[in-house]
């Protein structure tokens, strides 16, 4: 087999699991039993990062790992006893309580006033703030659009049209310098971090590469592809008005035109996908899939669940740093 010569490097191991399966890439040591997925915390560091590590061998992989592996049968089957220890915990956590034009118009509803962290950032982050968010969503901007064209080919009609029309605004509408995770890597540059693809990886928390393995997830399966169009719902619905907020903070602490840019480009782009996707993307679905209503309001719940958990850990983190 043939080591890829690019990529990020394989990170450190956060527990039995992890170490397994980065040992296993690596060459040097057992893969874990897919059994010890059954015990382990569905949301903690050791499994997040046992599942994101197995995920990212179908986009860039890493540096010094065979691409072979990709698609290596004992890998595939700890990955599998992972997502299902994720999933389960999620259709537990997150369940669906109302119909999903209720849940959809959940998320059309803005506060006045809120409490998480776009608002934090708006209002009183400093530049230190936007540089540790920035760090930590560097693991999904980076590859920003690439977890949700694994849905393409899953969808037909007016709901795949509706999903390139989106894909193809995220993807630079056929110029490279807009492409989205050009202009992540942009607002990275101007708040003076490395823009390596993976290079935060091992600073990712667990919240954060949850809200990512959901995508990854998701994307991958085709029987979960009502989830996956449910989780673009919730983030096209959600991004412009968090947007704005975030485009304010990086202006107000002079963090740098990209910087500004990047989210500015966000809140005009997104507030026409919100209606290309609830439109075109969730009613053609539907219209050809009326089954999958559950699993779109999932998407949507899932999403929401684990960004708030997300919120609750980075506004967590911030609060220690001033005690």
């Amino acid at each position: 087999m043939s080591a890829e010569r690019t990529g990020p490097r394989l990170p450190r191991p956060r527990g039995a699991l992890s170490h397994g399966v980065i040992g296993h890439l690596r060459g040097d040591g057992p893969l874990p039993d897919p059994g010890d997925a059954l015990t382990a915390d569905p949301y903690g560091d050791d499994l997040q990062l046992a599942l994101y590590v197995c995920y990212e061998m179908h986009y860039r992989g890493f540096a010094g790992v065979a691409a072979e592996l990709e698609w290596d049968p004992p890998l595939l089957a700890v990955r599998a006893a992972l997502e299902q220890r994720f999933l389960d915990a999620l259709r537990r956590d997150a369940p669906v309580g109302a119909r999903l034009d209720d849940v959809v118009g959940a998320l059309l509803t803005e506060p006045v006033r809120g409490e998480g962290v776009s608002w934090f950032l708006q209002e009183r982050g400093e530049l230190r703030h936007l540089r540790a968010y920035a760090r930590q969503r560097s693991l999904y901007h980076l590859k920003e659009a690439d977890p949700h064209a694994w849905v393409l080919p899953r969808l037909s009609g007016r709901a795949k049209a509706g999903m390139a029309a989106v894909e193809y605004d995220e993807f630079g509408a056929g110029r490279a310098d807009r492409v989205h995770a050009r202009l992540f890597a942009a607002l990275m540059s101007d708040l003076g971090l490395d823009t390596a693809y993976g290079r935060y990886l091992d600073e990712g928390h667990a919240p954060m590469l949850a809200v990512v393995n959901l995508m990854s997830l998701s994307g991958l399966h085709r029987r979960l592809r009502g989830v996956l169009v449910g989780h673009f719902a919730a983030v096209e619905i959600t991004s412009s008005p968090a947007s704005r907020r975030l485009a304010r903070a990086m202006g107000r602490v002079g963090a740098g035109p990209a910087a500004e840019f990047f989210y500015t480009e966000h809140v005009e782009a997104d507030a026409v996908h919100e209606q290309v996707v609830r439109r075109d993307v969730i009613g053609g679905l539907l219209e050809d899939e009326p089954g999958l209503e559950g699993d779109v309001a999932f998407g949507i719940t899932a999403t929401s669940f684990l960004e708030d958990r997300l919120g609750e850990r980075l506004l967590s983190d911030w609060r220690g740093w001033d005690t």
